[in-house]
């Protein structure tokens, strides 16, 4: 069992660094990339990957919505101004490097063994992967909502890393799921999970955004 945990962890870490190797390469020079350890290579490559996602997925969204489908989804007094666009990406690059460390420091358990990591179904049994899937998602959501929620309650901490993210707060701009995380940048107070609305009916701040529409008149 030990030789099999040693040949399985070994395998992770020669496959985690093909991809340390595939993404600096590309984008850095190997004088600034190849001297780091391990852990800062991958914390490296999650940043580039990170960044990169959120602007070309930004860019499509943006293109989509505000301008090629204006009027369609949003009225066109509520797209945001490019200086409030920009202000959204500053907020999103101040939270980029510990967003990138958290599937980092996940990577660092798993080559430790300190935690497993199941690429095929056929590792463990189907109802064991799907039991472990949800078992998972219930615990980032969970988090999520709590610091989420503590952003907002303590006032430190909201005015210094999370204000800036409630700057533009008209409807229906901020977020392609608009209904209900609309109505947290309305209220405040309302709706912070991130994936799903579980945690925030549990704790009792979910608001349904079709409870604020008004009563069509008959």
């Amino acid at each position: 069992m030990t030789s099999q945990m040693e040949s399985y962890l070994r395998l992770f870490v020669e496959e985690t660094t093909f991809y340390n190797r595939f993404v600096l390469a590309t984008f850095l020079p190997a004088k600034l990339w190849e001297p780091l350890p391990h852990f800062f290579q991958t914390w490296l490559r999650n940043y580039i990957g990170g960044t990169l996602v959120y602007f070309i997925s930004g860019l499509i969204w943006c293109f989509y919505i505000y301008y090629w489908k204006r009027n369609v989804f949003v009225p066109k007094d509520a797209i945001p101004s490019n200086k409030a666009m920009l202000l959204q990406i500053y907020v999103a690059m101040k939270a980029m490097p510990w967003y990138s460390a958290l599937p980092t420091l996940s990577e660092y358990m798993v080559e430790n063994g300190w935690t497993r990591c199941f690429s095929r179904i056929s590792d463990v049994s189907f109802f064991s992967y799907l039991g472990y899937m949800i078992t998972y998602l219930m615990i980032v959501e969970f988090g999520i909502y709590w610091m989420h929620r503590e952003l907002h309650d303590i006032k430190p901490l909201y005015k210094y890393l999370h204000a800036t993210h409630h700057i533009y707060n008209k409807q229906n701009t901020l977020s392609p799921f608009a209904g209900y995380h609309t109505i947290h940048h309305t209220t405040y107070r309302h709706n912070y999970g991130h994936f799903t609305t579980w945690m925030d009916y549990m704790f009792g701040t979910l608001r349904d955004p079709m409870a604020d529409e008004p009563e069509k008149v008959a």
